[in-house]
């Protein structure tokens, strides 16, 4: 059943204000648009797309030789690994306008190290039904042992009869307890950082078997599977935030780009945003700085109730989302860094991953702390350009660099390597940890917010993020119609 317009035809549109414009905030503006609603989105950076955007041209550091020639390259603010179980997200970039397969390189889960071993679902088998191509790449594990192998079968089993569930308290470590070593370090290890962004000893278990299952028994978009891995071959920048934003403008939205958002107010019928009058706002950006707007709503209210303003809204503790501030202060966060580097052959000419693979496993650990390299060459950038992705990071910046070119070397044995630029995003995600508690999307009247750390059954994702904003609209949507026939069945002559 189609959602019904924010009001009756005829009427004015209601006003919302979305603040923040990562990818969240983008997909919420772009639903609540939709529905009918008069959109304002207004974002603190000059650029738009949040944790998963493109960084400027100047940013780079320096150019990349290729021949005769310097090219500048296009970097964005981490790499980023999209799945076919992304449905909500693939479905929006193909709504914008998006050219999925020319942006997107899929590639059958694929989690091999350089030597080859590792896990991956066979070529042969990449069309099988599921969960037969999971069984061949389970089967075919190279350098894995039967012994292995068998544990890890008995285990999905086991995982998949129960419905990938378990008690909310366990974590990933206690989840695979008894696992072979080498299952643990080659997949459930590295599966679980680039998913949770968390140290197995400290990840939730329940939220790594929904992404298991979504991602591995789950369908995909189209003719993608759920645990195919799809590469960005554009910017995250032409990603999604550029499409919605042209999107966004076609439709009438205001988008509001360098203007932070002092506070809010209520007002007895709505909310006030930078001096004009909104009839909700969507909170969509980091949970930090919606906690600050939250405050300075309530402590405005207690003011308006201190001087007995008789015009002045409900009081915010009234809605009985007071301490919505203290959940969302109160989740700690975990650092992504990227490497950007640059590969050379002793001739000078530049040198790469080998041909056929875009990505690879990285054995990981406390002098190496990259889990996987990109080359960004075989994905539409320039020639020798590569990234390398260290989750739950620690470290100063320029360590990291250090340790990632050493660990390149060793592994990868590309000699002759120099950074680019490093990223560190510190507060990259929220830490997933068993039983959390995430605080909720509805935060008091005509007030939401959507964010990946929002409660939710995914860890901070980028389908995580579209999710939430899409959701948060349709539920202000039904609330809105609630309280609009309220409204009518008390109106006189009803």
């Amino acid at each position: 059943m189609p959602a019904q317009p924010a009001c009756p035809t005829g009427e004015k549109a209601h006003r919302l204000a979305v603040i923040g414009g990562g990818w969240a905030g983008l997909a919420a503006a772009v639903r609540a648009t939709e529905l009918g609603w008069q959109v304002d989105v207004f974002e603190a950076a000059r650029q738009w797309g949040g944790r998963a955007r493109a960084l400027g041209s100047t940013t780079a550091g320096s150019a990349l030789r290729s021949g005769s020639q310097d090219e500048q390259p296009s970097l964005d603010n981490g790499q980023h690994i999209l799945i076919g179980a992304y449905r909500e997200t693939l479905g929006l970039m193909r709504q914008l306008g998006v050219d999925l397969d020319a942006a997107l390189q899929a590639v059958p889960l694929d989690l091999r190290y350089a030597d080859g071993s590792g896990l991956a679902i066979p070529g042969w088998a990449a069309r099988w039904p599921q969960p037969l191509d999971l069984l061949a790449a389970i089967l075919g594990a190279t350098g894995w042992s039967w012994s292995d192998r068998l544990a890890l079968l008995q285990r999905s089993l086991r995982w998949h009869a129960s419905g990938f569930a378990c008690p909310g308290d366990l974590s990933v470590a206690g989840l695979c307890a008894g696992l072979p070593p080498r299952v643990i370090t080659e997949l459930i290890e590295p599966l679980c950082l680039s998913a949770l962004n968390t140290p197995l000893a400290n990840a939730s278990a329940a939220v790594l078997l929904r992404v298991l299952r979504d991602a591995l028994f789950g369908p995909g978009l189209g003719r993608w599977r759920g645990a195919d891995l799809l590469l960005p071959r554009v910017d995250l920048g032409a990603l999604l935030p550029e499409p919605a934003l042209r999107w966004l403008t076609s439709h009438g939205a205001g988008l509001h780009a360098g203007r932070r958002v002092s506070a809010l107010e209520r007002t007895q019928n709505g909310w006030q945003v930078e001096g004009t009058r909104f009839d909700a706002v969507l909170l969509a950006c980091p949970p930090r700085e919606a906690a600050r707007l939250v405050r300075t709503a309530s402590e405005r209210d207690g003011a308006q109730q201190a001087r007995g303003d008789p015009a002045r809204a409900p009081a915010m503790q009234e809605d009985g989302r007071a301490d919505w501030a203290d959940c969302a202060d109160a989740l700690r966060h975990e650092a992504i860094a990227t490497v950007y580097a640059q590969a050379l052959t002793v001739a000078g000419q530049p040198a790469g991953l080998p041909p056929g693979s875009a990505m690879v496993a990285l054995r990981s650990g406390p002098d190496a702390p990259a889990q996987f390299a990109f080359d960004r060459g075989q994905l539409g950038g320039p020639a020798g350009l590569l990234a390398f992705v260290v989750s739950a990071s620690q470290g100063e910046r320029a360590e990291i660099e250090q340790q990632v070119l050493q660990q390149a070397r060793a592994q990868l044995g590309l000699r002759d390597l120099r950074a680019l630029k490093t990223v560190v995003e510190k507060r990259a995600t929220f830490a997933c940890t068993p039983g959390l508690q995430r605080p909720p999307s509805a935060i008091a009247q005509g007030l939401w917010a959507a964010g990946d750390y929002i409660a939710g059954p995914y860890p901070a994702t980028l389908e995580g993020a579209v999710r939430s904003g899409q959701q948060a609209v349709e539920a202000l949507q039904q609330a809105e119609a609630r309280a609009r026939s309220a409204r009518d069945g008390l109106s006189p002559g009803s």
